[in-house]
């Protein structure tokens, strides 16, 4: 019997399979690209006309509706738009999705992607979501990252294919999990790319250009995300108390944020932090480490604890 299942494993991780691909913007294009090149039989359709003659050179089929992309494949791919979009492409083709596999890598909310779960379910589908974390360059490189949730049994069958992709990281069977962490990963990378630019605005005055400032910052940034593993230890053993860490006092933004007003600068991507630093000092825990604003972020209502 467990030589039986082990050629069926083998099977599957070396026979071409039948994949279509819907949506072939700047990400949804390279994901096809990438499947047409490991050998798999790759429908693609796209709503807006010329987005395919590259693909259909090496080897793709293109599909003239979503319907019949959609029957030409045992995996679903979907890359469109938003979770509006989704609903847009598949609801008129929802008789034709029972007994495949949905894998949608667009980008949704948590509660948007258990909603696809659950209504393709109904449908008899198996339902997969992804979180890319990576750029189209990335994509089938090392460094590429696709987060997933849901169907997991759904996701161990086809995971030859999204290997192709990236690193795949299965978050769990909630649906809603791949989304989450995804758009947690993307609110760091935001709230780094607002703090590069506001320090551009604050040299600027001085003369300095924004590309010699970003040669003296990243390397400094990157340096510090070594901190993170650190803060994390901190914060899931619950005490801000442990000896060396930075306090939240000496962490204290009061002079970053008059030197940005001095500057012309509005201060507000700096101001947001030192409102989460001064609401644990003035509760009376200046002497904490500066994790605790962690704190302060994940109970809002009450500000502290």
């Amino acid at each position: 019997m467990n030589q039986d299942k082990n050629c069926e494993e083998r099977k599957m991780q070396t026979d071409p399979e039948r994949v279509s691909v819907l949506g072939l913007g700047a990400m949804g294009g390279v994901l096809a690209a990438a499947v047409v090149k490991a050998g798999h039989r790759t429908t693609i359709w796209n709503r807006s006309a010329g987005r395919a003659d590259g693909l259909v050179a090496a080897g793709a089929i293109e599909a003239g509706t979503a319907a019949e992309a959609v029957r030409a494949g045992e995996l679903v791919v979907v890359c469109l738009f938003d979770h509006a979009s989704i609903h847009e492409v598949l609801d008129p083709v929802a008789a034709d999705l029972a007994g495949r596999t949905i894998v949608n890598v667009t980008t949704t909310t948590p509660a948007q992607a258990r909603e696809l779960a659950g209504w393709a379910e109904r449908l008899g589908a198996r339902y997969v979501d992804g979180g890319i974390m990576a750029v189209p360059e990335m994509i089938g490189g090392p460094d590429s990252l696709v987060l997933y949730s849901g169907a997991q049994e759904a996701f161990d069958r086809h995971r030859h294919v999204l290997d192709r992709w990236g690193r795949s990281e299965f978050q769990g069977s909630d649906a809603g999990l791949a989304s989450l962490v995804d758009l947690a990963m993307l609110a760091g990378m935001y709230v780094m790319f607002a703090g590069f630019l506001h320090g551009a605005a604050m040299v600027a005055p001085a003369g300095i250009p924004a590309r010699r400032f970003a040669a003296l910052s990243a390397p400094w940034l990157t340096a510090m995300t070594t901190a993170f593993d650190g803060y994390a230890e901190v914060i899931d053993g619950g005490d801000y108390t442990v000896p060396g860490q930075q306090t939240l006092v000496f962490s204290d933004l009061g002079d970053i944020v008059d030197a940005s007003v001095a500057q012309g600068v509005d201060p507000s991507a700096v101001a947001m932090v030192q409102q989460l630093i001064r609401r644990q000092i003035d509760a009376g825990y200046g002497a904490d480490g500066f994790a605790r604003i962690y704190e302060s972020l994940r109970s809002p209502a009450a500000a502290v604890r």
